[in-house]
């Protein structure tokens, strides 16, 4: 039985931000945008077939946009009623729904905690960080808007993860993100680097250069490692200490290979990647062909495998390969001396892993040992 999960986006790339790093402002994946939201034919077939093509017991469902709440309180009730229609006994559905919280009430709030919805917020830190980037659609900021969401949720015992960007502004104010974002006390961050490009393939002002990316690590590293493990996951911290401990990583960026993370758009059209939307990367629809039989799929599978068998030969050489594997195939467009391709951030994560990964180790070690966690934190600070 294939084992892969979806990604839906029940409104496609349609959304009541503005962001202006987003890479689904200007993309060009041919959807209509005639009608907003995914219509029920296309929902039922969807659930129906990412049921029947694992093995279960748990059904995994990510809600992704765009923003997803945009397809309304009715459209997510009608998934939780075909979701219960199609499992198995014994079964259950994982749901998480990605948002911006512009939406979120008490309605919402209440209808996510009684269907034990997964949330991620997005949320780039400090007021004035967030409101350079992320405006609405009448270009005011959003900041207070997400605040206050994000305070209801909780009230209803939510905790979203949260998701913040690191753009090259964000770096300048890296111990101030953090604290922030540590304040909110939801358990979980993440953080996601910004590596656009222009027409000509250089890159934006607001992308975060390598070193700019390495050294932001370093920093939210050092405060998290002496202050808060055990307390509060990064995202990449806790992939790294996953792999350090002989596990593979769950990111699939930080996989040996990609492509078992599938692209549901509103039409029922089926991509590769949520980062390759694309005619290149189209294979089929769920109206035609089973999900199972598109992850299977020649195309797809080259597709994963391409991600291990184009590595440069410098990755090959490099002592994080086993961690990093490459980086995201959608940024390996810098040129190495030896003129292969490359992923942008390689020396941001180099600083990051020589960094990090010695006190990880140690932290590991200790734990074995039966160390507490304030003692850990205090001898690898």
């Amino acid at each position: 039985m294939a084992q892969f999960v979806t990604m839906a986006k029940p409104v496609g790339s349609y959304c009541n931000m503005r962001c202006s790093y987003c890479y689904y402002l200007k993309a060009e994946n041919g959807q209509s945008f005639d009608s907003i939201r995914m219509d029920d034919e296309v929902l039922e077939e969807y659930i129906k077939q990412a049921i029947l093509s694992v093995e279960g017991p748990t059904v995994s469902f990510t809600w992704h946009g765009g923003e997803p709440t945009l397809a309304k309180l009715s459209f997510f009730a009608k998934v939780v009623s075909l979701q219960k229609k199609y499992l198995p006994e014994g079964w259950d559905c994982w749901n998480n729904i990605q948002t911006n919280g512009l939406l979120m009430d008490e309605t919402w709030c209440k209808f996510l905690k009684e269907n034990q919805f997964d949330i991620g917020l997005s949320i780039d830190g400090t007021g004035l960080v967030h409101n350079t980037y992320r405006l609405d659609e009448r270009g005011n900021s959003t900041y207070e808007r997400v605040m206050h969401a994000l305070e209801l949720m909780k009230s209803y015992g939510l905790k979203p993860d949260l998701l913040c960007t690191v753009t090259s502004n964000t770096t300048m104010s890296a111990k101030a993100v953090y604290a922030k974002l540590h304040t909110i006390q939801t358990g979980w961050i993440q953080f996601i680097p910004i590596v656009r490009r222009y027409h000509d393939g250089s890159v934006t002002e607001d992308s975060v250069s390598p070193i700019q990316y390495g050294n932001f690590l370093k920093t939210i590293f050092k405060e998290w490692i002496g202050n808060d493990l055990g307390k509060l996951n990064v995202q990449l911290f806790a992939e790294t200490s996953l792999q350090l401990t002989g596990k593979e990583a769950m990111a699939c960026q930080l996989k040996e290979t990609c492509g078992d993370v599938l692209v549901v758009e509103k039409d029922g059209s089926v991509f590769s990647c949520d980062h390759f939307v694309n005619p290149q990367h189209y294979l089929g629809n769920v109206l035609e062909t089973s999900l199972k039989d598109l992850y299977e799929s020649e195309p797809q599978r080259e597709f994963g495998l391409n991600k291990k068998n184009t590595l440069s030969k410098k990755c090959l050489s490099c002592e994080w390969l086993n961690l990093c594997h490459g980086g995201c195939p959608k940024d390996r467009f810098f040129i190495n001396e030896d003129g292969e391709n490359q992923y942008y951030l390689c020396e941001g994560m180099k600083l990051f892993y020589e960094y990090a990964v010695p006190r990880l180790q140690n932290a590991i070690q200790l734990s074995k040992q039966g160390y507490s966690q304030k003692e850990i934190m205090k001898k690898c600070r």
